[in-house]
């Protein structure tokens, strides 16, 4: 017997022992046992994908030290990439174009506060006595409104005896809060916010300065020509999109914050710079934001004015404005490539703001934009752009 002759596969015609493997130790002239080769299917079931989004959650929610300020750096990158792009085109070198820009902003910032700290702070201390005059002048507007609560304490006590009424008198205690952690826990969340706005300026300043650097180190991975393409283009529209929605955005708030802040001064609210600056920063968060800057500039006008007509100019003139600014002048700067599914949005905000606060909401917009671009550049994201897109 030619012991190099090959083996041949033996064709079974639908045999049920086909494809199974002889055993080595089975005797010449015996049926060989065999043994089913078992695959495995490679579907991926709903429990897993359900495990898999509560462990992301779960990730997300626990790493926040470290994931949030990774974020806002990338965002922020995103932002300011193209007046880092401009002036490398002026022969100024990354690094040194990062520290112009960051020492710009970081000085905008550091006088912005400083300037409307002083009026905000003042505002602040003088909270209690503003919802005493607040409470009056609502009072004097609606007199009716005592009456309806004083009808409403006497229905709660009908059927009450008048020993249980002296009785609930007698039990009814003065209760003095003394909050032992309060200052300790603004040591702490002081000391968390500076080290978080430390963490995410550093990593900023790094990002801006290393240029092209990370985008060159995914082509170098990519295994073929056409994959290094694919990837340079999808980084690059990813990045010219996200940037141009955060730096459109941030100009339209800041025009609306500064529209806002004359009316205000021409109607002689008292701090109007101060307030328009917060109704600019509340206007990112969707829908949240300007119902609060309508609250507060409410409240504000019913503190200045006597008459309701003039108290209620203030929160008319920014609500005028915002509703100008949400139907007309965004969807036309943006185009209809950012124009996003209300429900989505709102889902979101209200994801992003229990999963990390305020930063959260501020952010909550943006990561959905990143979605969408990243969706209608990956064909097996289709359904993903189509569920985001209005």
């Amino acid at each position: 017997m030619d012991t190099d002759a090959k083996i041949q596969p033996i064709k079974t015609n639908g045999d049920p022992a086909a494809g199974m493997t002889p055993s080595a130790d089975a005797p010449a002239g015996e049926v060989p046992p065999t043994e089913p080769i078992i695959t495995l299917a490679s579907k991926t079931t709903p429990v897993q994908i359900v495990l898999i989004a509560l462990g992301t959650i779960a990730f997300l929610y626990f790493a926040r030290p470290v994931l949030l300020p990774i974020f806002l750096a990338c965002g922020a990158a995103m932002t300011l990439k193209p007046l880092i792009r401009w002036l490398s085109c002026c022969h100024i070198r990354p690094p040194l174009a990062a520290a112009m820009v960051l020492s710009v902003l970081v000085t905008a910032v550091v006088v912005g506060f400083v300037q409307l700290g002083r009026p905000a702070a003042t505002w602040m201390n003088e909270a209690p006595e503003h919802i005493t005059q607040l409470r009056q002048r609502i009072q004097k507007i609606f007199p009716s409104g005592p009456r309806i609560s004083q009808a409403a304490a006497a229905v709660n006590n009908l059927g009450a005896t008048e020993e249980e009424k002296k009785a609930e008198q007698k039990t009814a205690v003065t209760v003095e809060v003394k909050d032992t952690h309060g200052t300790s826990s603004l040591v702490n969340w002081t000391g968390t916010f500076l080290a978080g706005t430390g963490e995410t300026l550093i990593l900023l300043y790094l990002l801006l300065a290393s240029g092209d650097l990370f985008l060159q180190k995914l082509v170098h991975v990519m295994p073929t020509l056409s994959d290094k393409k694919r990837a340079v283009e999808i980084s690059h529209e990813i990045q010219q999109n996200i940037s141009n929605y955060l730096f459109s955005v941030s100009l339209i708030n800041i025009g609306l914050g500064a529209v806002v802040s004359a009316g205000l001064y021409f109607m002689e609210v008292p701090n109007a710079v101060m307030w328009g600056m917060l109704v600019a920063v509340l206007n990112f968060v969707p829908y949240f934001g300007p119902v609060v800057g309508v609250t507060l500039l409410a409240a504000v006008g019913l503190l200045t004015f006597d008459t309701l007509g003039q108290g209620l100019l203030p929160p008319a003139w920014y609500l005028a404005l915002h509703l100008l600014e949400a139907n007309l002048i965004t969807p036309v700067l943006l185009g209809r490539r950012f124009t996003l599914n209300p429900v989505v949005i709102f889902v979101s905000l209200i994801f992003w703001t229990w999963l990390w606060g305020v930063p959260g909401a501020l952010l909550s917009v943006p990561i959905l934009v990143s979605i969408k671009v990243i969706s209608d550049r990956v064909p097996p994201l289709a359904s993903v752009s189509e569920l985001l897109t209005k």
